[in-house]
């Protein structure tokens, strides 16, 4: 079910993008420039304006569904609920730990050979 209504909702969303890059742009941000009726303010309602809310209208249902589903799936418990208050344990083999004399070269291939090369 959330599947299909995420494939709505991106299909939504792509056709508002290419509803609204259709539309004619009239200047002005925000609406306050264009045409239309001098004593109301408002521009006459074309075709892809009323497409523009039906989709936009879509893409809020669409959201809240999404949201709802999410809710139901959600485990019910806070990620903050999940949080302990002793660290995990770290288990380490002391044996394993170089000694502080060994330096921070890694240890050879053969443990009895020189570091140096020998000349022969």
């Amino acid at each position: 079910m959330q599947n299909v209504v995420l494939l709505i909702h991106l299909l939504l969303t792509l056709s508002l993008i290419g509803i609204v890059l259709m539309q004619r742009s009239e200047g002005g941000g925000l609406g306050i420039g264009g045409g239309g009726n001098v004593m109301t303010g408002r521009s006459a309602a074309t075709a892809l304006g009323k497409a523009t809310w039906a989709l936009g209208i879509g893409l809020f249902a669409t959201s809240l569904i999404l949201t709802v589903i999410a809710a139901q799936n959600s485990s019910g418990a806070s990620v903050l609920d999940r949080i302990v208050d002793s660290p995990a344990k770290v288990e380490s083999d002391v044996s394993d730990l170089p000694d502080a004399g060994d330096g921070l070269l890694p240890p050879s291939a053969d443990d009895n050979a020189p570091l140096t090369p020998t000349a022969d």
